[in-house]
């Protein structure tokens, strides 16, 4: 038996506890891998909630938390090649990675150079990537303004690196308190809140050239005021407002070619993961309110 952090059903964080489950076994093209790290997002609660990501299954009750992990490849699943027992590996999840053992499809899974720490590369799969594909979905050329929401958060982290490794100027709004941790990956940092469009103008009197939403409602809503082209309006956070809105919701990839673009990223140095707290697996519930009350900076890690 290995210990995971589960829901039992939708709702609030009633619903979690931990358990003792059964070792997950490999099906064709799969990976058992021990969990060395995991990534902690906002679509973990959401999934408690009852939300169901554009493209996800929806989860099989009771369902353990988590996305994302890097860790040792314990087994193989038939069919699977490049990869061996003993591998250090990193990659999304086939159902929860807030645990001891988790399964990863090869399609989305990679190797983890050694250079990465494992928590860095389980910030990746999820967040890093979702930013790096919506990123090239705009394809903006250098020189473009990129206006990024919620730039304090996970996946607005990345985004605002790599849209400025990319020659892009970025204006990110977050909270006041965020201020200089904005400001501190490069970008133009505006207080979010009621008058934000006033601030976005002042703050980049050209206007910008897209958006990359990454909090949804009348943040979004605010967010389109500045744009002529709904073409350049992309959202991670919010896809039915976006698609009212005339944009689209930020085209997944999910493959080993982004983790492996991500990574060196990374190894390069345009792109800090900037992990801000991690947590012990039996303390899981701590890190996951961390982020669903919305006060982590960056990333949150689960280390097991």
């Amino acid at each position: 038996m290995a210990k995971a952090y589960t829901y039992s059903r939708h709702g609030g964080p009633e619903v979690e506890s931990f358990a003792e489950l059964p070792r997950p076994v490999p099906g064709p093209g799969e990976l058992l891998v021990a969990v060395r790290a995991a990534g902690v997002n906002p679509v973990d609660w959401k999934r408690r909630a009852g939300y169901s990501p554009l493209g996800a299954p929806a989860a099989v009750l009771p369902a353990v938390f988590g996305g994302e992990v890097s860790g040792v490849v314990e087994q193989l699943g038939e069919g699977v090649e490049g990869f061996a027992v003993g591998d250090a590996v990193f990659g999304n999840t086939v159902a929860g990675g807030y645990a001891e053992y988790a399964l990863l499809p090869v399609a989305v899974a990679a190797h983890k150079p050694e250079a990465l720490s494992w928590a860095d590369a389980a910030t990746l799969p999820i967040a890093a990537a979702t930013a790096y594909d919506g990123v090239l979905q705009l394809a903006l050329p250098p020189g473009a303004t990129l206006l990024v929401t919620g730039a304090g958060g996970g996946v607005g982290v990345a985004a605002v690196q790599i849209a400025l490794h990319r020659g892009l100027k970025v204006v990110g709004t977050a909270s006041a308190a965020k201020k200089e941790f904005v400001e501190s990956l490069g970008a133009v940092h505006v207080a979010s809140g009621p008058g934000v469009v006033d601030r976005i103008r002042a703050a980049a009197p050209q206007g910008v050239d897209a958006v990359y939403d990454l909090v949804g409602g009348s943040a979004l809503e605010d967010a389109a005021e500045l744009l002529a082209d709904r073409a350049r309006l992309i959202s991670g956070a919010d896809r039915e407002t976006v698609a009212k809105l005339g944009g689209a919701a930020v085209a997944r990839e999910r493959t080993a070619a982004v983790l492996d673009a991500v990574a060196e990223l990374v190894l390069d140095g345009a792109l800090r993961p900037l992990v801000t707290a991690t947590f012990p697996l039996d303390r899981a519930d701590a890190a996951l309110r961390a982020v669903e009350e919305g006060h982590a900076r960056g990333k949150i890690v689960i280390e097991v």
